[in-house]
């Protein structure tokens, strides 16, 4: 079938808005009606080729839509359903099939290469296939996707809303709720007041953390990290973060996360820890980067992870995240400004310069 997308054909060039072709949905696989998608800083970093996906391709990876059509054997979901999509998983490798998908030693494979699990695409473009992207290219009026990347969420819930609770707040809620899971009355400091980084802060919240530190240079997000939960908050143009994070807690921070991509941010993020304190790497720098650490540091009980995907199965833990919106405490809508298709670049633009933290493409 017909449809339009946003491609992407050269490195750091703008999206253009054309018209492709999209296969019909394979055995295992779901056609979607894209509805809204989130832009994430994903998106961006490969647009830019510092992860290195094949071009041309329709990125996008933060869908919300309504099911058109299933393919042989799907069960999960039928036409008419309102769905979110996430990453792709094999479901058949050790880590997926423990109940770890975000672990799924196919990941970066599925997700990053350009290509579907048969090793081909859905979509085309004068008869040449265009990279597909995270299992599902978003960036369009319709996407196909395999059924482990779809997750069927409630009609009562504005469908419009939902796509970024597929990456970016499922990562940043994630790290809090899955992967550190910090006791209540607890500190924590979040680096970085984007998309991720917020819905982290909102996470410490509902987890009942009692110190709640956001660090950002643009005091517009330090307000809002205010409104969201925030006890604390620094602005590293104005005050030494170190020395603040030290005063603030009177000793170091028991949790901390870095969704900045930076490696100097990196190093504060463990260098504020207490004793037995954990840092959480969100951010996502250019294949390649190091950052350096003083090992001694380490040494006295600090531990440093990664988190992918929010350590969650979306079809478990986006669900859970509609029950918090719901309830009014995880009012994630706050962070997002909605944009038209024609204005994927402008929303692009707005999201670089911080003046929108979570930009949503309406599509459908």
């Amino acid at each position: 079938m017909k449809t339009s997308a946003a491609i992407t054909h050269g490195k750091g060039e703008p999206f253009k808005i054309e018209e492709i072709t999209i296969d019909d949905p394979k055995a295992g696989e779901v056609l979607v009606r894209i509805i809204a998608s989130g832009i994430c800083h994903t998106d961006l970093i490969v647009r830019d080729q510092y992860y290195p996906v094949p071009l041309p391709a329709v990125l996008g990876h933060e869908g919300s839509g309504i099911v058109e059509k299933v393919g042989q054997g799907v069960h999960s979901v039928q036409p008419g359903d309102h769905v979110v999509l996430s990453y792709s998983s094999c479901g058949e490798c050790n880590n997926c099939r423990s109940g770890n998908p975000y672990g799924c030693t196919q990941f970066f494979t599925l997700n990053f290469t350009g290509k579907m699990e048969d090793g081909t695409s859905r979509l085309h473009k004068n008869g040449e296939e265009l990279s597909n992207f995270f299992g599902q290219s978003s960036f369009a009026c319709y996407s196909v996707v395999s059924e482990r990347n779809v997750v069927k969420v409630d009609k009562d819930v504005p469908l419009e809303l939902l796509g970024p609770l597929g990456c970016g707040i499922q990562t940043g809620s994630g790290a809090v709720l899955n992967k550190l899971q910090p006791r209540a009355g607890s500190s924590i400091v979040i680096f970085g007041c984007g998309s991720v980084g917020l819905s982290a802060l909102m996470a410490a919240k509902v987890a009942s953390c009692t110190t709640i530190i956001a660090v950002d240079l643009q005091n517009n997000r330090l307000e809002l990290a205010k409104e969201l939960g925030a006890t604390h908050t620094i602005n590293p143009k104005e005050t030494n973060t170190l020395d603040e994070i030290q005063r603030i807690t009177g000793g170091g921070v028991e949790y901390s996360i870095e969704t900045t991509s930076r490696p100097e941010v990196l190093r504060q993020a463990v260098d504020c820890l207490a004793t037995l304190g954990k840092a959480v790497v969100i951010g996502a720098p250019p294949l390649g980067t190091e950052v350096n650490l003083d090992v001694n540091t380490i040494l006295f009980e600090r531990s440093v992870t990664g988190v992918l995907m929010g350590s969650g199965v979306p079809q478990l833990y986006i669900p859970k995240l509609i029950k918090l919106y719901q309830q009014g405490q995880f009012p994630f809508d706050k962070l997002i400004k909605f944009y038209r298709l024609e204005e994927i670049n402008q929303a692009s633009e707005d999201s670089e310069a911080g003046i929108t933290i979570k930009p949503v493409i309406k599509i459908g």
